[in-house]
């Protein structure tokens, strides 16, 4: 990361977030399956249950990551996520959150994958959470798709699998044994259908999105067999750009400091 990563071409460094991904989920032994074909640019908006996600996206789609800027103070991590190209949200700062919107923007007219969790913070995986719709609007302004990614984990029987879940109380240490301890875990990462960002507004784009993901987890469509869901069936909140933080830190409640070492957001 020191030595590399800032001195090859783009394209290099997009290659090689790719193949750490990968080897992470190899020392893990957590097996991935991608469905979908990943667009080369937009905003992809996915639900949140692990820090795993992160890999999993970029093992298929190298994508840059926004994330809460209280990731960027983390030991070791912190230092991670500021060099690859990790966008940080200030929480309670608007100007900052301006600027930070327009640098999305710029990322975004740029052609380059940008990865969000609009709901916000971490679930079990049994269903997604309510969507925030205001990183909905950087992919409106810019001009491009909205890419859904549809992210579960399934044990060796192909059951919904709890062990990579970063929710409650749950350290990152803790989450990082249950899933080393897990056997026969696969990460699946759906990449569905994308979305006009022109057709409609960031409530209404944030509605879609979600509805697409919650369906695709709920039936357990590929995109070769993928049904339009009813955009009316999503839920949304559409809050201002300082509340609409993507999960990048500690889970859902959770009132441990960050931890001593972590995985890239």
């Amino acid at each position: 990361m020191a030595v590399v990563f800032p001195f090859v071409p783009r394209p290099a460094r997009l290659a090689l977030k790719a193949r750490w991904s990968r080897q992470l989920f190899d020392a893990l032994g957590v097996r991935l399956r991608r469905t979908g074909v990943p667009i080369d640019g937009g905003l992809f908006v996915a639900n949140h249950i692990s820090w795993l996600d992160i890999f999993a996206i970029n093992a298929c789609a190298p994508t840059a990551f926004v994330s809460k800027d209280d990731v960027r103070n983390w030991p070791v991590i912190g230092w991670l996520s500021a060099n690859t190209e990790t966008l940080f949200l200030e929480r309670g700062s608007r100007s900052a959150a301006v600027r930070t919107k327009q640098q999305l923007i710029e990322r975004l007219r740029r052609r380059h994958r940008v990865g969000v969790f609009p709901e916000g913070t971490t679930g079990d995986g049994s269903g997604v959470l309510p969507f925030h719709g205001a990183l909905f609007q950087s992919a409106i302004d810019a001009g491009v798709r909205v890419a859904p990614v549809a992210i579960r984990y399934t044990d060796a029987q192909g059951c919904r699998s709890t062990a990579p879940a970063y929710v409650g109380e749950t350290t990152f240490w803790q989450c990082f044994r249950a899933i080393v301890f897990a056997s026969g875990i696969t990460a699946h990462a759906s990449f569905l259908p994308t979305l006009d960002a022109g057709a409609c507004d960031r409530r209404h784009l944030a509605h879609r999105a979600h509805g697409a993901i919650a369906h695709a987890l709920a039936v357990g469509l590929t995109p070769s067999r993928w049904v339009q869901p009813d955009a009316n069936t999503a839920v949304d909140t559409d809050d201002d750009l300082p509340d609409a933080l993507p999960s990048g830190s500690l889970p859902t409640g959770n009132p441990n400091p960050a931890p001593a070492d972590s995985s890239p957001a």
